[in-house]
């Protein structure tokens, strides 16, 4: 077990993955039936399937890799297909796994079950229990794009009995004076008019990388944290005898 806990300097914050099993995921394999979504009895794994969507060169999948492996890459690497995650996070004492899907900058949200299954960098979009949508802070286009993209989720993805949670991420933070759109205005607009949780991070300096993904579990109801501050929460849960890397 490696133990890890997270540090603040000069505003940026670096902090430890706090994740067990990264694995990615090319093709199906054998293994035990495991329930997907909401909170199970008798204190067993929840696992979670979260889309990751954004324009071309956006730093989503930088993202995710500080996320599951703590580094960053400045050479780019464009997205050309759907690839599948499968880390487990330890939180407060409970085990979530998560199934985090990278897509390829897609033209349009699926309408039906058929055409997402037609084209193999949509496979699994419409069934996930969480959206994370990435844009480049410095590029309004890549704004746009996420826009054009919530509002199709909204028009054709089937909801269950549960509100499916978007989460707008505005990444390359630390590219802040090349802002083309106010922090503020952006803010007001996702959070009152959209109704979606809105947070910026830095994928180069891993900064509210792990505050994202907190925010997530938040939002899909992780056990025991829904009234807990998400500072507090996580700070818990990185405390040298809460979290561990199996």
């Amino acid at each position: 077990f490696l133990n890890g806990a997270e540090t603040a300097a000069a505003g940026i914050c670096s902090p430890w993955a706090f994740l067990a099993v990264q694995t990615q995921w090319t093709a199906p394999r054998s293994r035990s039936p495991r329930r997907v979504g909401g909170p199970r009895p008798g204190g067993m794994v929840t696992t979670f399937k979260v889309a990751v969507l954004g324009a071309q060169g956006v730093g989503k999948s930088a993202i995710i890799r500080q996320f599951l492996y703590n580094e960053f890459s400045e050479a780019r690497a464009p997205t050309k297909t759907r690839r599948v995650y499968l880390p487990a996070v330890v939180m407060n004492g409970h085990v979530h796994d998560l199934q985090i899907m990278d897509f390829p900058p897609i033209t349009s949200f699926p309408v039906n079950t058929l055409q997402e299954w037609a084209d193999a960098c949509c496979r699994g979009l419409r069934s996930v229990h969480a959206y994370i949508l990435v844009y480049d802070i410095c590029c309004f286009d890549s704004f746009e794009y996420i826009k054009t993209i919530r509002q199709q989720i909204l028009e054709t993805r089937v909801i269950g009995t549960t509100e499916t949670p978007i989460i707008i991420v505005g990444n390359k933070r630390d590219l802040q004076r090349g802002r083309v759109i106010p922090r503020w205005n952006v803010s007001n607009l996702v959070k009152k008019t959209w109704k979606c949780g809105y947070i910026e991070c830095s994928a180069k300096y891993n900064w509210h990388v792990l505050l994202l993904f907190s925010e997530l579990l938040k939002s899909l109801g992780c056990a025991r944290c829904k009234h807990v501050h998400t500072a507090i929460r996580f700070q818990g849960a990185l405390r040298r005898n809460r979290c561990a890397i199996m």
